[in-house]
């Protein structure tokens, strides 16, 4: 009887050993096949430059009702202004003005509607685009997901503002076509007359629409990086977009305030109006320089402290 427990005992203990041999990855995987570290440490095969690949965030971006919303804006802004031009019996009166001249051509209504849709519209989508990348994450509560991937902060960061940037700029260019082409459509082909009663022959005035396009996009800049710096700071969309809007508009609102003498100067966009020199013959390029720089500088102290904030901040959404 003890020689057969015995036994059974021998041949559980020889069992147990053959399944613990079985399920120990260290004792049947050869160590050739076990793949080493990545020279900083990594796990093989990961790379951080591949993760969140821009073309699958624009995608996401596209898809967006709120980005089919800002594009439908676009596109309805110079119809509803031609509609107003068109029913409206009003002559203007007062000085020669954009908005009087509107009417005298496409690329009259152009420069109008640009200017016009760059004082609220086009700030309005660049706020919202870029407010919403990643405050929108966190307040859906996939941003700790995204992180997990892992994605890194700081790719995550560039291709969020990239697409914002992307979005924001394609925004522009419809505006401006659509607006050439409903603004021919509607009031013809004609050299654009500037306030001054100058005139300059139709393709001049495009090439100098084109910078005024170039340097719009560059004082949007600012906004959108004021907003994307207010979206790494809450969960709340709405509170970045609004924010970024507030600003810009109280920042204008003390631009109109002359008792503020060359304080004004420093304000953001002192210089949005700066396009007006493109007009002119000659060409007003000082303005447009400042302008230019003084959004840069904003763009990189509002992007840097963004940047700053996120790589530092505990993310819990």
């Amino acid at each position: 009887m003890t020689e057969r427990a015995t036994e059974d005992d021998a041949t559980q203990d020889a069992a147990a050993t053959e399944d613990a041999a079985a399920t120990t990855p260290a004792a049947t995987t050869p160590a050739a096949t076990i793949p080493a570290p990545a020279a900083d440490g990594g796990t093989p095969g990961y790379r951080p430059g591949a993760t969140l690949p821009f073309r699958a965030e624009l995608r996401r971006q596209v898809r967006r009702r709120r980005t089919a919303l800002a594009f439908g804006l676009v596109v309805a802004l110079p119809l509803v202004l031609v509609a107003a031009f068109t029913w409206g019996s009003g002559d203007g009166g007062g000085l020669p003005s954009y908005a009087a001249l509107a009417t005298f051509g496409g690329v009259n209504f152009t420069v109008f509607t640009l200017a016009t849709a760059a004082a609220l519209l086009l700030t309005l989508i660049v706020a919202l685009v870029c407010g919403d990348a990643v405050a929108g994450e966190a307040g859906w509560g996939s941003l700790r997901y995204l992180l997990a991937v892992p994605v890194p902060r700081a790719r995550l960061l560039g291709v969020k503002l990239a697409v914002g940037l992307a979005t924001s700029v394609v925004a522009l260019l419809v505006l401006a076509v659509t607006a050439l082409a409903v603004g021919t459509v509607a009031f013809g082909w004609h050299p654009l007359r500037t306030p001054r009663g100058d005139e300059l022959a139709a393709p001049d005035a495009l090439w100098r629409i084109a910078v005024m396009i170039g340097y719009l996009a560059v004082c949007l800049l600012l906004v959108a990086a004021l907003a994307f710096w207010f979206s790494v700071r809450t969960d709340a969309p709405l509170v970045a977009v609004g924010g970024a809007v507030l600003v810009v508009i109280v920042a204008n609102i003390l631009d109109a305030v002359e008792a503020l003498g060359e304080i004004r100067s420093l304000l953001p966009m002192h210089y949005a109006g700066a396009w007006r020199g493109l007009f002119t013959d000659p060409m007003q390029w000082e303005d447009l320089a400042k302008g230019s720089l003084s959004s840069l500088a904003y763009t990189a102290v509002f992007l840097g402290l963004a940047w700053w904030t996120f790589l530092r901040k505990d993310v819990l959404s």
